[in-house]
């Protein structure tokens, strides 16, 4: 799981791209402008920097010496990662624009552009974040509820007991309520760091989590396989 999130009093910013000379200058702009700022010029240390805080918003270019952004932006939604993110493109093609709002992209600016826009899409973007966020703290499913703050899970009332990786896979699977998740997505929601997805091993994870809800819930099945696909979480 990523850190949590910076204070909102300020604004947060992490900006993502190599080229030295606009990140400079975007770091300056949004500084002036009083947020907080942070950059990486590689998806490693993006990464690290993520470990360490989640920003109120990530700026992410297309292009990184280390990664392509519109996969890295792929990998962080499947991680569980909530901050609005604005890719940055210096070909501004439909199709890549298309595609990262495809991959879990909040919104696109093609370069050059307009600093003044920069600073209202990233402000109405956090706007957007902290009221997503505040609506999204507490998953609720028939008698079964998530509470993302506590990282618990309580059926009825009643603690659910679940490891720190079968929440993290029940967080993944419920967020996307009906919609059948690959075992390639769920192992980066679980294993994050430097993962290799096992088939073998997110299904043996998704079978003690399916017995735990059903002795919960008096033997509803709320993980069903999708054959050739992985699994769908259904609500009652």
């Amino acid at each position: 799981m990523f850190a949590g999130h910076q204070n909102q009093n300020q604004l947060s910013v992490l900006l993502v791209d190599d080229d030295s000379e606009l990140v400079s200058m975007m770091a300056e702009l949004l500084r002036n402008e009083g947020m907080q700022v942070r950059t990486a010029g590689t998806e490693k240390t993006a990464m690290q920097l993520l470990q360490a805080a989640i920003p109120n918003a990530l700026i992410l270019d297309v292009m990184l010496p280390d990664a392509n952004g519109l996969d890295l932006c792929r990998r962080l939604r499947a991680q569980a990662f909530a901050a609005p993110i604005l890719m940055l493109t210096a070909r501004g093609e439909p199709m890549d624009r298309v595609l990262g709002l495809e991959l879990g992209a909040d919104d696109y600016l093609s370069k050059p552009f307009d600093p003044r826009e920069l600073v209202a899409r990233i402000r109405a973007l956090c706007r957007r974040g902290w009221e997503a966020q505040a609506s999204t703290t507490l998953l609720r499913f028939g008698l079964l509820e998530l509470d993302l703050v506590r990282f618990r899970a309580v059926h009825d009332g009643k603690p659910v007991l679940l490891t720190s990786s079968e929440f993290k896979l029940l967080h993944a699977l419920a967020r996307r309520c009906g919609t059948p998740m690959s075992r390639e997505a769920l192992s980066l929601a679980v294993q994050p760091r430097n993962y290799v997805p096992l088939d073998r091993a997110v299904d043996v994870q998704v079978a003690r989590l399916r017995k735990k809800l059903s002795a919960a819930s008096a033997g509803h099945d709320w993980i069903t396989t999708v054959r050739g696909v992985g699994y769908v979480f259904s609500s009652p």
